[in-house]
């Protein structure tokens, strides 16, 4: 018989967090979250990873693209970069998503520190 969560609030929280890790998606109701400065200290740090994750993946994925349109003898190169950074993107959210259902922490090594920084420089 599988493991139930002790109570419907950890399962309504698991829900949350999960939408937040949605790429593109949840990085909207990430930054509603970060912005109303309101929600659990889970809530607010899974907000600010993903947020920082889509904005990474935005800016490489300009860049890259930028690139590719200007640069005719490195064009495909970069196109081929930049779907690996998309799959990228995709793959570290949905890994996170698993991560998050299973009840662990949702932390990137390195990634997760820097995104901390970032909010406490910036947005505190």
């Amino acid at each position: 018989m599988p493991d139930l969560p002790a109570s419907s609030s950890s399962a309504s929280s698991c829900a949350y967090l999960a939408w937040y890790l949605l790429p593109i998606i949840g990085f909207f109701p990430s930054l509603w979250t970060l912005y109303r400065r309101q929600g659990s200290t889970e809530q607010l740090a899974t907000s600010r990873i993903s947020i920082t994750l889509a904005i990474s993946w935005l800016l490489g994925y300009l860049f890259l693209a930028t690139g590719a349109a200007n640069l005719d003898f490195l064009s495909v190169r970069l196109l081929i970069l930049n779907s690996f950074l998309t799959s990228g993107y995709f793959l570290i959210s949905f890994w996170l998503i698993i991560v998050t259902i299973r009840g662990k922490s949702q932390r990137i090594p390195g990634f997760s520190r820097i995104a901390q920084e970032i909010f406490d420089k910036y947005l505190s």
